[in-house]
Parts: C-alpha cells; sequence; structure tokens
C-alpha cells in the first residue's frame, strides 16, 4: 500500500527553526515496548561464538529477505512478505523506473518531459538491474551511471544557520549542482567526463602484490564556458537499491546511538551523523540515503534524482527545466511537460510509485554462512574492527501502515553514519554536514552478487575498486588500523575475510 502524502508545506523563509534529526515524520511508528528493547538488544549485539553462525542470520532483511537467484534479477524481486494488492503497486513503480522518457512536446505525454540536459532516459540506466553503476571503461565511454556533482562554497547559505555544523554551499552559477553529459537536440551538452587511472602497487604480506588505481578527473568540452573557479567536484556513482526502505525504517535513536563524533571510547572510529534538510517536511531530518547521506528519504532521494538525472519536474523539485541555470537560456526556454494533466512531468502518483518500488526491492538471504572459511573471515570482520563502522545487524520499527517493513531484524552491516576515510578517498566537496573527506558507511548486504547482478566488480564512492579487497585496501583515515591489519594478515586469513564478504 501506497503510503499518503502530506500536502507540501510553506516556504523555509516562513518557518521558525525546528526539531532536530530524531523526529521521524516519514514513519507512522508503534513505539517499542520496555520488553520489546530487551529482545532487541539480546538479539542484535554482537556475536561471541563464530564456530557456527547467529540465529536468523541467513536471513538478511528478516521476513522480507528474499530466495537467492542465480541470474541478474536478484536484487528486482519484491520483499517475500509484500501483500497480494501491493504487488501491483511494485509493478506500476518497477514500470515507471524502467520508463524511457522523451523530449517535449510529445504524443505519448505520460513520458515526456526529457531534460532538456540529462545524464539518463530512465533510473534503470543507471541503476542496472538495481544494481550498482561503473565508471567509463575508455575515454570514448559515455559516463551513465557515473556523474559530477558540483558546488560552490557559500557562507551565506541559510541553512547553515539553522543546522549545526552544516556547510553552506550553491549550485554552480553556470552549470548548476550536477554536470550533464547528454542533451536534446539544438543543445550542447555541458561536458564530457574523462578519467585518467596511476597504478599503485601495495605489498601485502605472504608475498601478495595488490594493484590499486587512482583516478583522476578533467571536465572536457565544457560547452557553456567555465566552472566556477571555487567550483568543487565530487564524482558519484550509481549505489545499488535493495532494501531502501528497511534502511529507513531503522530508528533515528538506534544510529545516533552508534555516533561517537569524539572518540571517547578511544578506538580510532568517530562515526558522525548527516543532518540535511528535508524538502517534504522543511525541517532538519536525519541524513540516511546518498553516497554522503545527504537526502533523509526514499521519496526525497528519488525526487532528486528525476530533476538532476533525468531533467524531469516533480512535487518536491519543480523546477521544469531540470539542472537548467539561468545562465543557460536556451535550456530553460526550451519545450518541457509541465502544464498539462499531470502538473509536475512526474506528479505525485508517479514519484509515489517509484518510491514504493524503490523501498520495497528484496534483499537476497546470506550464502554459505555455515562454511567454515566463511566464519573464519566473520570472526576476522569483528575482530579487526571492521564491525566498528559496518554495524552488523537492527530491528526496524514497527510500523502501522507496512508491515512488511515493520519489525524486522536486519543485517544490512553499515552505521549510517559518516566517517573521515582520509586522503585516498577524499572528494573535497562538503555536503550538509558532511566534509569534504567523510563518507557514509555503505550497506554490505548484497555486495557477493554484485558481479552476477551489474556484470562487473567496481566498488567505492566512483567505481575505482575493482575487487573487495582493492576497496578494502582505500580504506584510510579512520579505517587506517582495519586497513593496516588487513595488509599484514596472512593471506589465508586475507582469504577467508573477502569469502565472508562475499556471503553477504
Amino acid at each position: 500500500m501506497i503510503r499518503p502524502v502530506l500536502p507540501l508545506l510553506p516556504l523555509i523563509a516562513v518557518l521558525p527553526a525546528m526539531a532536530g534529526p530524531l523526529d521521524e515524520p516519514h514513519l507512522r511508528i508503534v513505539p517499542r515496548t520496555a520488553a520489546e528493547a530487551n529482545r532487541i538488544a539480546i538479539v542484535t549485539a554482537p556475536p561471541r561464538d563464530f564456530t557456527a553462525p547467529q540465529q536468523f542470520e541467513a536471513l538478511s532483511a528478516g521476513a522480507a529477505t528474499v530466495r537467492v537467484r542465480k541470474d541478474a534479477d536478484a536484487f528486482s524481486k519484491p520483499t517475500a512478505n509484500l501483500g497480494f494488492e501491493s504487488k501491483l503497486d511494485f509493478e506500476l513503480g518497477k514500470a515507471m523506473f524502467e520508463k524511457l522518457w522523451v523530449s517535449s512536446p510529445s504524443s505519448t505525454k505520460a513520458s515526456d518531459g526529457l531534460g532538456p540536459l540529462y545524464n539518463a532516459r530512465s533510473c534503470m540506466r543507471c541503476h542496472v538491474n538495481d544494481g550498482r553503476g561503473h565508471p567509463p571503461e575508455e575515454h570514448a565511454d559515455s559516463a551513465v551511471s557515473l556523474f559530477l556533482r558540483v558546488a560552490v562554497p557559500d557562507a551565506t547559505d541559510p541553512l547553515a544557520k539553522r543546522i549545526e555544523g552544516y556547510h553552506g554551499s550553491t549550485p554552480d552559477p553556470t552549470y548548476g549542482g550536477q554536470l550533464q553529459d547528454f542533451a536534446l537536440a539544438g543543445l550542447p551538452a555541458e561536458y564530457r567526463l574523462q578519467i585518467d587511472y596511476e597504478e599503485i602497487q601495495v605489498a601485502l604480506a605472504g608475498g601478495e602484490v595488490a594493484s590499486l588505481r587512482k583516478p583522476t578527473y578533467r571536465t572536457t568540452d565544457l560547452a557553456y564556458g567555465p566552472l566556477h573557479p571555487d567550483a568543487m567536484l565530487s564524482p558519484r556513482i550509481a549505489p545499488q537499491m535493495i532494501g531502501l526502505g528497511l534502511l529507513e525504517a531503522i530508528p533515528a535513536q538506534d544510529i545516533l546511538a552508534g555516533a561517537d563524533p569524539y572518540d571517547a571510547d578511544g578506538d580510532g572510529i568517530s562515526g558522525r551523523p548527516n543532518v540535511v534538510w528535508s524538502e517534504r517536511y522543511l525541517m532538519p531530518m536525519l541524513g540516511r540515503f546518498g553516497l554522503k547521506a545527504g537526502r533523509p528519504t526514499v521519496e526525497e532521494q528519488s525526487a532528486a534524482a528525476f530533476l538532476r538525472d533525468i531533467g524531469l519536474s516533480n512535487p518536491l523539485f519543480p523546477e521544469a527545466w531540470g539542472d537548467c541555470t539561468a545562465s543557460q537560456s536556451d535550456c530553460r526556454a526550451a519545450p518541457h511537460g509541465d502544464g498539462d494533466v499531470r502538473g509536475n512531468e512526474v506528479d505525485q502518483t508517479g514519484l509515489d510509485l517509484v518510491t514504493f518500488y524503490s523501498r520495497h526491492l528484496g534483499v537476497p538471504a546470506r550464502r554459505t554462512i555455515d562454511d567454515k572459511t566463511v566464519l573464519r573471515g566473520k570472526e576476522l570482520f569483528h575482530t579487526v574492527g571492521c564491525a566498528g563502522c559496518h554495524r552488523p545487524a537492527y530491528v526496524t520499527h514497527r510500523l502501522e501502515d507496512e508491515p512488511e517493513l515493520g519489525f524486522q531484524l536486519i543485517w544490512p552491516y553499515t552505521d549510517l553514519l559518516l566517517h573521515d576515510m582520509g586522503d585516498g578517498l577524499a572528494d573535497g566537496q562538503p555536503e550538509a554536514r558532511a566534509t569534504g573527506r567523510e563518507w557514509r558507511t555503505p550497506p554490505l548486504w548484497g555486495i557477493g552478487l554484485t558481479e552476477q547482478v551489474s556484470g562487473h566488480s567496481f566498488f567505492l564512492h566512483d567505481g575505482r575498486a575493482r575487487s573487495l579487497l582493492e576497496a578494502v585496501l582505500w580504506h584510510g583515515g579512520e579505517a587506517e588500523a582495519q586497513r593496516d591489519a588487513v595488509v599484514t594478515m596472512p593471506p589465508d586469513d586475507r582469504a577467508a575475510l573477502i569469502s565472508f564478504l562475499e556471503s553477504l
């Protein structure tokens, strides 16, 4: 059942400062009892015995877990406990997610409004099979599923006064908030992305050697003049889509309980929550989605992608010209699909359907959880300290309107907090409270099925890592000690750790 959507609230300028990130207006929560809280503490406690799997560990998403498929559709099935009537909404949302949008005017009124500048013609074009994107293989390849976010520091950003620690920024005055490498006929695309790699050798214990590729990003063929001299560019790869509704249903209090911004426990890990502005509720909320946790809900993440990636207006981002700026006058004057029976190019019904689909993509079950090598890798994962950021388990809120997502024991392996990942992974671009060195801990569930689903094994925020081992070796900053421990492991232990990750 699609949730009813509240009407859009008044503009930010007329609102007083509001409450903080513990508020969860997107959820209809049934409060936990004391007995339930005690049971949850027990079932989510760190393991002590690594000779056998934990109870319920195979069910990554609780009762919502889907069976493992051996084809590329492993991420594309609805949660296993979705009701029969709701499956129609799921299929309609899937159709919207896969829809190829066309330019206006068009005889197909339900599908026009593309661009005028865009990165892709559909959601599925970036999230192929609902999996993760990949960087271009050659200079001549298009950069679909990888784009450059652009921002300029702005000390006058009003959100800096409303949210403590917020880094004020504004879109580039010429190119907007994202660089688009496609355009409708008659308009030039904004740029072409070029990536050059430098191979870096890393010696590992036991005589093994790994090679990391360090990317350098260049914006070539800028069609509308130079970027702002202070423009900050951040490469972003399309992430996998599974389990988003379950992540959205994790109690904010449980996420914030894992924050340790001043490293009070001395373990070297100081996760911080991102606090962002909600376009739906016009209040600060806990950031959960996006590579820097820049959006608070699945709906807002979907709406922002419609605008910036495909150039489609919607109730939360109603600009008919998408990400075009006032400097791009021809782009703003181009035909668009606003003003017909839909109102926006993606109306509230369409946004609701895509949001429902995105919330209910099922998480596959674990594999080989009782394998001795996998159990040894799990032990290393915990003893080395990987679980300090990749927190294994939660129990979601009990929800009045979505029982299939509510009160589920889930195993996403993330704390949904920001962590300083060091110079090697720094992009230099702040986002809300996130610094240019911080990234949200990505969920690990399903990561072992990446090649099966997406046809590649590229990881991290820009796809630079070509394997899980490379991804681990890029860790720095708060994860430097864990990376070094992996470097010095005996080869058999290192292989066991990777086997554990592949089982998730």
